[in-house]
């Protein structure tokens, strides 16, 4: 099921929005402004956002550059705004579409299809030929290879079922105790540091800086994540 993040400081316009999305079947997250949506973002994979311009804290834009960092999802911005001025800076700022407030919901509805389609086919997810590819980073799960930058990795047979498996959900955060039961099949040790150890030998082999990773990263004191 795909997760959309509605994000807009008028509850009834939250509200309304995801009575039309979950009726299609979509899973919707909720927030209320920028840092509340950057906080649903660390904790839970979204796949696609539905931004409002306007918003205390921090605003649609801002919000929306600091997601560019990191991650390439769709992102359809709302606004009472129609100037072309505020569309532009929108679509600068990396937004994928624009609606103008009011809209019609079955318009909204058919651009965060259309969006999830490209994204699912042509985006960041990227399976294609029993590839996933993030960013620079392509997990073959045909061949069992991985590239970084076009440049071929050699990982461990487990290293590189951590790293499938953490590709495969990306953005989704796995405890150590996930990744054991998933990688062999049976319950974490407990005090076994195995995980932290091949985490660290693929962070050398995949990341330009081990210290500062760009996919493999900690969400401390829960687990592992690729982002």
């Amino acid at each position: 099921m795909m997760n959309i993040l509605v994000v807009d400081d008028d509850r009834e316009i939250v509200e309304s929005i995801a009575i039309f999305l979950s009726g299609e079947g979509y899973e919707v997250l909720k927030a209320y402004d920028g840092m509340e949506a950057l906080d649903v973002l660390s904790e839970t994979q979204v796949h696609l956002m539905i931004l409002d311009i306007m918003m205390p804290k921090l605003d649609g834009i801002k919000t929306l550059m600091k997601l560019r960092e990191s991650r390439n999802i769709p992102v359809i911005l709302l606004s009472a705004k129609s100037e072309d001025a505020d569309k532009i800076l929108g679509l600068t700022a990396g937004a994928d579409d624009y609606v103008t407030k009011p809209f019609n919901p079955s318009e909204l509805i058919a651009r965060v299809k259309s969006q999830l389609r490209r994204y699912t086919t042509l985006g960041s997810i990227g399976k294609q030929n029993g590839e996933i590819v993030i960013d620079g980073l392509c997990v073959n799960t045909e061949s069992k290879t991985v590239k970084v930058d076009g440049e071929n990795v050699r990982l461990t047979p487990i290293e590189y079922k951590i790293l499938e498996l953490l590709a495969r959900n990306r953005g989704r955060v796995f405890s150590t105790e996930d990744i054991y039961s998933n990688v062999w099949n049976e319950e974490a040790i407990v005090g076994d540091n195995t995980i932290a150890v091949h985490i660290r030998h693929i962070r050398e082999k995949i990341e330009i800086n081990p210290k500062e990773p760009k996919y493999l990263k900690v969400v401390w004191g829960i687990g592992y994540k690729i982002d």
